[in-house]
């Protein structure tokens, strides 16, 4: 009798102790904003074995090992930077394929909330399987790949020139050859006058079914963008660097500058489906582009960074920054969101990113915005006066948390 009154006693014991950490983590309390699912109110977040496991209001904190507490915070999917540079190396005339222009992702990813991060362009077909060894394979970071049509990548000057080097069948097979890594095609910097790059990518991203990235305008006069949208591009491709004004006639804007509104033809390029990214860079956002676009409704489908060591130590600063400025313009905070996250895991055909769903992938952002006097300024020096400032509080990727800056989670864990 004593034998099974002491086993009932410690199977209850171990059957509390089981239900007391279902969950690895619980968010409790945070302003969920969850794009997909038409998520926009306070609720907590429980994630168990690297998965959404339930978003719910209330969720008993005991059940899990760690709790984390997000009230006065938004609590997002992880970010996913959809152009960025992050092919580094160690060679100096490289550029951003094996260069020292490009960053190493981890060091500039999970401190601004980004778990997920498209290299665009840095990997040609010929230049990938290294990329792949050296940065995908090594990295905690998710890193995806817009594969460069030229096969050497993007080594810049003459290398990108080199119409010789474009293959579309070459680059489709070794995007079809690597599916989990590669989501689509990049064209830039070329300073020709004809359409060779534009459409020998567009040819890989029909042979392999993805989508084209175009960084577009080097030459004088420039090719015609009505044309690049409505006759050159598919639905689905991605037009870079929407709010840039070059310096000389070498690209046509989106804003005409002499009237300061949205050109016609670019309002149906986005009702045919061309996706519209921001591509910050370091030259490649201008206020004055920006602002009367915002004002009209014409925001970016797609906010991106495109990090490399100029853009980040430039105005661009980091993605968070990037998001900030455009909340100041007048984007509502849901609409950058989900510009951050779910809309460009559609973009790159990667559906199981961007949301937190229950069974989903458990990345998440957690999020403050900081009220204050801050200061945004564009490649110009134009500044603009902001009250909101994004910051990074928590990053999890896959369930676990890899980034934490007050250390809100309870307790903490030191890995």
């Amino acid at each position: 009798m004593q034998k099974s009154l002491f086993t009932f006693f410690f199977a209850c014991l171990f059957s509390g102790l089981v239900q007391a950490q279902t969950y690895s983590i619980v968010i409790k309390g945070g302003q969920v904003i969850d794009p997909k699912n038409n998520i926009n109110e306070v609720m907590d977040v429980a994630i168990s074995d690297g998965k959404i496991a339930l978003v719910a209001k209330n969720i008993d904190a005991g059940k899990a090992k760690q709790v984390v507490n997000a009230k006065g915070m938004y609590v997002t999917p992880g970010l996913i930077d959809l152009h960025g540079h992050v092919y580094f190396g160690t060679e100096p005339d490289h550029y951003l394929s094996n260069g020292l222009i490009a960053v190493a992702p981890d060091g500039f990813t999970f401190r601004v909330g980004v778990t997920t991060i498209v290299d665009a362009g840095g990997a040609g077909w010929q230049s990938f399987p290294a990329f792949k060894k050296n940065i995908i394979l090594t990295s905690k970071t998710r890193v995806l790949s817009l594969l460069n049509i030229v096969g050497e990548g993007m080594r810049g000057g003459m290398w990108e020139q080199d119409t010789t080097d474009m293959d579309p069948k070459m680059a489709a097979a070794m995007a079809l050859g690597n599916p989990n890594d590669v989501v689509g095609f990049k064209v830039a910097h070329f300073m020709g006058g004809t359409w060779t790059p534009v459409d020998r990518a567009v040819q890989a991203g029909k042979l392999a079914n993805m989508p084209v990235m175009i960084d577009f305008g080097m030459h004088d006069p420039p090719l015609s963008l009505e044309e690049l949208f409505m006759k050159r591009l598919r639905p689905g491709d991605i037009f870079t660097h929407t709010y840039t004004l070059l310096e000389g006639n070498v690209r046509e804007t989106i804003v005409d500058e002499a009237t300061g509104k949205v050109r016609p033809f670019v309002w149906e390029a986005r009702k045919k489906g061309i996706v519209f990214d921001v591509g910050y860079g370091g030259a490649s956002f201008n206020y004055s582009q920006a602002i009367p676009a915002i004002k009209a409704g014409f925001y970016p489908t797609t906010i991106s960074t495109d990090l490399h060591t100029g853009s980040m130590n430039g105005s661009m600063k980091d993605i968070l920054s990037i998001m900030s400025k455009f909340v100041g313009m007048g984007m509502p905070v849901a609409d950058v969101i989900k510009a951050s996250t779910w809309a460009p895991a559609q973009v790159i055909k990667r559906e199981i990113l961007g949301h937190l769903s229950v069974g989903a992938i458990a990345d998440v952002a957690i999020l403050n915005l900081r009220e204050g006097n801050f200061g945004f300024y564009d490649k110009t020096g134009y500044r603009v006066e902001g009250k909101r400032k994004f910051e990074c509080e928590m990053t999890i990727k896959g369930g676990k948390i890899v980034y934490d800056l007050n250390g809100i989670a309870n307790p903490i864990v030191v890995r």
